[in-house]
Formats: structure tokens, sequence, C-alpha cells
């Protein structure tokens, strides 16, 4: 039948090959043979019908296998259709909660499955999260400034510290003294804009000193550790360069 209008620009469409898969009436899950982003990119055809990608099947193990919503029958004809690349122009569709997979493995991906949340997983992780006016750093991940950027100043507070500890970069520490004097030890690197806070917990740091090692970096540009002696004590530091090393923020 001929064909009259503007042929398809690019994209291509791939019968797969699926006759491993044995249908039995029991088994929902099977192999594609090869990986798919999104249920959408699949032409599937059960028995002549076709089927509706998200309701009569998903993808499963990062998009390699299909799972069908009801097990296919003994001896049903599945036909399945990969569609890939852009096909007539740009994606302008409701992915209706689909997870997208961006790379090669299946293990990083941007998915919206829950209502006004957007989830982003990196390497089978859960690292990011965006709500309304909000974007969440998930357990384990952190956010590292190696430009220029502005605006990086949250601190994340830690609990209460009693003994000894080397402090990390962009947290807090509420240090208790009661007990004894200690050392509170800077990170051994450092660059431009890390932050560090510290508050005297139960305001004994004028019997029980705070020293704030300095870790070979300098400290208000001297090669000398930092001795807090002031009860309620509640300071930050910033890093600057090997000349000043840290220096007071607020005091």
């Amino acid at each position: 039948m001929a064909y009259i209008g503007k042929s398809i620009e690019s994209g291509t469409f791939s019968v797969l090959d699926t006759s491993g898969n044995t249908y039995n009436g029991s088994n929902t899950t099977f192999s594609l043979g090869t990986q798919v982003g999104s249920p959408a990119q699949l032409l599937v055809s059960h028995d002549g019908v076709l089927q509706k990608p998200g309701t009569d099947y998903s993808l499963a193990s990062g998009g390699t296998q299909i799972t069908f919503s009801t097990a296919p029958a003994s001896g049903a004809s599945i036909f399945i259709v990969e569609i890939s690349g852009a096909v007539g122009g740009p994606l302008d569709s409701d992915l209706n909660g689909t997870e997208l997979i961006l790379d090669a493995d299946g293990d990083t991906s941007i998915t919206a499955d829950t209502d006004d949340q957007i989830d982003i997983k990196i390497a089978g992780a859960d690292d990011f999260r965006f709500t309304a006016n909000s974007f969440e750093i998930l357990s384990g991940s952190t956010i590292t400034n190696s430009g220029t950027a502005s605006g990086f100043g949250g601190i994340a507070w830690q609990s209460v510290i009693t003994g000894a500890t080397t402090m990390v970069a962009g947290r807090g520490y509420f240090v208790n003294t009661t007990s004894s004097a200690f050392t509170m030890t800077l990170p051994s690197s450092a660059s431009i804009g890390d932050t560090i806070a510290i508050v005297d917990y139960a305001g004994t740091a004028d019997t029980n000193n705070i020293t704030i090692g300095r870790n070979s970096h300098k400290i208000q540009g001297d090669s000398a550790d930092l001795t807090v002696s002031t009860e309620r004590a509640a300071f930050r530091l910033v890093y600057v360069d090997s000349t000043q090393g840290w220096l007071l923020d607020h005091k």
C-alpha cells in the first residue's frame, strides 16, 4: 500500500526473539533478550491482541524481562516489537509513574511513582528526592561543591559528642566536655568553602576546654591548635586556603 507523507526520520522497529520462553499458564515473567528502557517502547501482541503498557505488562530486572499481569496460557502466541530511538519527534507522553531508566545496566533512573515526588536512583541506590519546594539528600549521599557555586552553607548537625572526634566538613557538633576536656580534630584535607560548626553543649568549655586540632592546617593563619575556653561558645569555621587555613566565620 502506498504512503503519502513524511517518512520516519530516525528510530527502529526490532522484533525481539522470545523463542526461548515457555508459556505454561503459570509463569508471568519472561526474558526479552535485550534491555528496554520503558514498557511504552514495546508493542506486545498476545494471541493477536495488543497489550496495554503498564496495565497488561511491565518490565522487570532493569528492563531485561517482561512481566505480564496475567500468565499467558500454555501454547500462547506472544509477539514483541521494540521501538527504539526517536520516532516522529520528541517525547511528549505521560509516563504515569513508569520508571525512566537512563543507563545501560538499568540501575540509574528517574521515577515519579509517588504523587508529587520525584526519585533519582544512581547505581541501584535511591540518592535524591524532589518534592514541592524541597530537595532531599537521602542517607549515604552528599552534595560536593567542586566549583565556585555559592549557597551550600547548610550544616548537618550530629548527635552530642562526648569524646575526641575527627570532624567532617559540612557538619555541626554539639560538644559535651562535662566529664573531661578533649580534642575535636579538623579534617586532614580541605577545600575552599568547607564549613564546620561547633557548640559548647553543656556550658563546660571554661573548665574543660575544647581543643580544635588543626590536623596540619592553619587556623586563623596560625600553625597552632585552637583552644576554646569560653562557656557556651558557639562558632563556625570555614576553610579558605593554605595561607590562612580555617577562619572563624561566626563567633
